[in-house]
């Protein structure tokens, strides 16, 4: 059994990383690091028995873990998974793992160095709408797929992360990029358009607007938005035998904020509701398709398999890299008003 520790419980530690560590068959939760009175209390309530560190510091002269998730705030993360890779620990990083692409490639320098495997937390290569639609085009049941949309929008001002490392292009915007790469392969062009607002930390992206065009000839397109008031997820892919369209409830989020955890009924975990199944529409008709299963701690299971035997790991630093060049090629495209080519 691989034992993580986890860096940081706020809302990611407590609802993302936390009980999919638990749920993992590969891992185990080893300790948490927090701070504050009230967040030493929670994890305490939450997680009895599991240690809880002051610092990732006193976490590693503890012993405690093999592999560390670090999830604190954007800005802290450098400096904690250098400490970390610095240890010999396994490091999962959240998104977004660093500034820009060039901070993503000097972390990956340091793990490759120290000879530790650095990864990104990119779960939602894991979420259910996401699956059904990649075993719809396994299937050829859309045929030669010409373009994807991915929409993103929540009602939900008050998690926009504002400042110079934050903005909603580097927070959901990584997530929804990640996730197309995933589905259609390498991106070959970006444009962009950003939604700017004017904040007390000063200036930053509320939505955003992205195209790519991948290598393998196909376009998507992601959106996101926090501020408009207006919460929908919706995938969208058309191909030459028909069009897919899903508009989902992101049941592994929503169950975990309702109090559920997944090792508590693992074969029941992470299946849409009957009624947000996506809708396959083609020449014998409309057709529902049911939910495959969205399963968070496979992440997890991935990752502990990778270390265990040196295989490639769910989303290594290269990739979350890559991603990153995206971001960076996406807000350039905004800033210039143009095309830019990776």
């Amino acid at each position: 059994m691989l034992r993580i520790g986890v860096v940081g419980y706020g809302t990611g530690g407590q609802h993302f990383h936390t009980p999919f560590i638990a749920a993992a068959t590969g891992c185990t939760l080893s300790g948490i690091v927090a701070r504050a009175e009230k967040t030493v209390a929670k994890a305490r309530a939450d997680w009895p028995g599991t240690p809880i560190f002051s610092s990732l510091t006193e976490m590693i002269t503890a012993g405690a873990c093999d592999a560390v998730t670090i999830t604190t705030p954007p800005q802290t993360r450098r400096a904690l998974v250098l400490e970390a890779i610095a240890a010999g620990l396994h490091v999962i990083a959240d998104k977004p793992f660093a500034p820009d692409c060039a901070g993503a490639l000097e972390l990956d320098a340091a793990a490759k160095a120290k000879g530790v495997t650095l990864d990104v937390y990119q779960n939602r290569r894991y979420d259910a709408d996401l699956q059904t639609l990649a075993k719809i085009i396994a299937d050829d049941r859309l045929g030669r797929v010409w373009r994807v949309h991915n929409r993103m929008d929540f009602d939900d001002p008050a998690t926009l992360e504002a400042g110079p490392t934050g903005g909603l292009l580097r927070d959901l915007g990584s997530h929804v990029v990640d996730q197309m790469v995933w589905l259609n392969g390498p991106v070959l062009s970006v444009w962009a358009h950003l939604d700017f607002v004017d904040l007390p930390e000063g200036r930053t992206d509320a939505g955003f607007v992205v195209t790519l065009s991948h290598e393998n000839g196909r376009m998507s397109e992601v959106a996101a938005s926090k501020l408009n008031h207006y919460g929908m997820r919706e995938l969208r892919a058309y191909g030459d035998k028909g069009v897919f369209l899903s508009h989902s409830s992101d049941v592994q989020a929503q169950d975990i904020f309702a109090g559920k955890r997944p090792a508590e009924a693992p074969d029941a975990w992470g299946y849409e509701p009957k009624a947000h199944w996506g809708t396959l529409y083609s020449a014998s008709g409309a057709q529902i398709v049911p939910s495959e299963q969205g399963r968070y701690h496979d992440y997890y299971d991935a990752f502990a398999q990778a270390v265990r035997d040196g295989s490639p790991p769910p989303v290594t630093a290269e990739t979350g890299a890559r991603t990153l060049a995206i971001l960076d090629a996406a807000r350039q495209s905004a800033i210039d008003g143009r095309s830019v080519s990776l």
